[in-house]
């Protein structure tokens, strides 16, 4: 009798350390991604795939692999079909792994055809190239329900599930099966929960159950969505999560659902910087299409376009129909309207525009101010200077409480050169004057209006160069 009372404790003691290894074995997988991204996308009425069409300035499908690579996949398998050479062209990275689906035969055949690239031992979620919007913790979540007897599935529930794949759950309200649109009895089509398409689950158990799926269907396509009836008759179980937001789900097909997902996503990124004290006069005409911090008490006018990274200080006031790519603006500056300011930093208390272009490079220190319709590329404005209206400097550094007349411009290019012109502290350079660099203004130094200006002009000198007025006398206009 003790023997046989320590076989069965011996059997207990087994099992329990098996599953807690099976558990430890199942912390530890390898996270692979396989991203559907084959289609042509026909809706599209584009010569460009459909995953390559861009949402908030970055394409669908560059979206989707950001993601699976903050989920911690190694290196995802993106499953390519039509344009193939152009999406790999278009990723351009060694931290993704290829893999072509030759012919359309539905989205299990998709999966088959990137198995071979799976690493052992790892879970393995399915994603979709036209489905940008997934969260990173969405899928976190649903890696979580995965064990050696369960597999993970999003669903959601909508009001109009029209065209989507039915959850079918029995009594108990576990997932039975997912039935397509074209296939569901009328019962089942007045389900509200439906399929993503987004399924989590071991390699083993894709393995597994892949080729049991066969075409018997109106479409004759090898579903994906069959590997659930599949699991479940296997004696698998599949756990259910959705989205925190619908947009995470929402997949594009044409124009017209680009351009909705489009304001969907800007109208998310409006409330957050709303939730973080910044004040959008209309949510619904702001764009950012990438990165945007902001400090306190910022306000953002109507029509504003943030591309790249972009920082802004506190109490920094931008005006209408301005764009700003992957720029800083300190505490207090003011953007006046339809101004343009591309890899730039405008310090503290500075004023640009209304209609000024920063290109590339240009740094506006404290309390300087840049004018209407004024372009500086390549230079450094001085603490306090002024370069007011209708002015091009270029390759130049101005220090400190500089002035710029109207219709100055800086000649930094020879025709095959650049040249710097350096202007010092306190200089006045007169209007329409012509600075031909390379040349040297130096401290408290003044330009006549209209001087074209080929030497270095001493300090506290006035530099002239134009030719002698002359005043004919008696002239008369031409007659017609």
């Amino acid at each position: 009798m003790l023997f046989l009372i320590l076989w069965r404790l011996d059997l207990v003691f087994n099992s329990v350390n098996l599953r807690r290894q099976n558990s430890k074995d199942l912390e530890n997988m390898n996270i692979e991604v396989v991203i559907l991204a084959a289609g042509k996308g026909s809706r599209m009425y584009s010569a460009s795939s459909k995953v390559l069409q861009k949402l908030a300035g970055i394409s669908l499908l560059s979206r989707v692999v950001k993601t699976a690579q903050s989920v911690g996949a190694r290196k995802p398998i993106v499953v390519t079909g039509y344009q193939a050479k152009q999406v790999e062209k278009h990723l351009h990275s060694e931290n993704i792994s290829f893999v072509k689906q030759k012919e359309q035969l539905g989205t299990a055949h998709a999966v088959s055809v990137a198995v071979p690239k799976l690493k052992t031992n790892s879970k393995v979620v399915i994603l979709y190239g036209d489905v940008p919007c997934i969260e990173v913790e969405t899928i976190k979540v649903l890696i979580s329900k995965v064990s050696s007897d369960t597999i993970g599935l999003l669903t959601v529930n909508i009001d109009s599930p029209e065209g989507y794949g039915r959850i079918v759950r029995d009594r108990n309200n576990s997932v039975q099966e997912i039935v397509e649109q074209k296939d569901a009895s009328p019962d089942q089509l007045r389900i509200n929960e439906v399929n993503t398409g987004v399924i989590a689950l071991t390699d083993t158990q894709l393995k597994s159950l892949l080729p049991k799926i066969n075409n018997q269907n109106a479409q004759k396509e090898y579903y994906l969505t069959d590997i659930i009836k599949l699991a479940r008759s296997s004696g698998l179980a599949v756990k259910t999560v959705s989205p925190s937001q619908l947009i995470e789900v929402q997949g594009v097909n044409d124009k017209k659902q680009l351009s909705n997902l489009e304001r969907s996503y800007q109208l998310i990124q409006a409330q957050n910087l709303m939730d973080s004290g910044t004040t959008i006069a209309d949510p619904n005409r702001f764009d950012q299409r990438g990165t945007l911090s902001a400090g306190a008490d910022c306000f953002i006018d109507i029509n504003c376009i943030f591309e790249g990274e972009n920082v802004l200080g506190s109490e920094v006031h931008i005006e209408s129909n301005c764009l700003i790519i992957d720029s800083k603006i300190a505490d207090g500056a003011r953007i006046k309207a339809n101004s343009i300011i591309e890899k730039s930093h405008v310090h503290e208390n500075t004023t640009i525009g209304p209609y000024a272009r920063l290109r590339p490079d240009t740094k506006v220190m404290p309390n300087a101010k840049v004018g209407n319709f004024v372009e500086i590329k390549n230079s450094m404005i001085g603490d306090g200077s002024k370069v007011n209206h209708l002015a091009y400097v270029g390759d130049a550094i101005l220090e400190r409480d500089v002035n710029i007349g109207a219709g100055t411009i800086t000649c930094n290019y020879d025709g095959t050169s650049k040249h710097k012109t350096s202007i010092g502290a306190n200089v006045f350079i007169g209007s329409n004057s012509t600075l031909v660099a390379p040349v040297h203004i130096k401290d408290g130094a003044f330009v006549g209006a209209g001087s074209t200006i080929t030497t270095d002009v001493p300090n506290n000198c006035l530099g002239i160069g134009r030719s002698k007025q002359k005043n004919i006398e008696n002239w008369q206009r031409p007659k017609t």
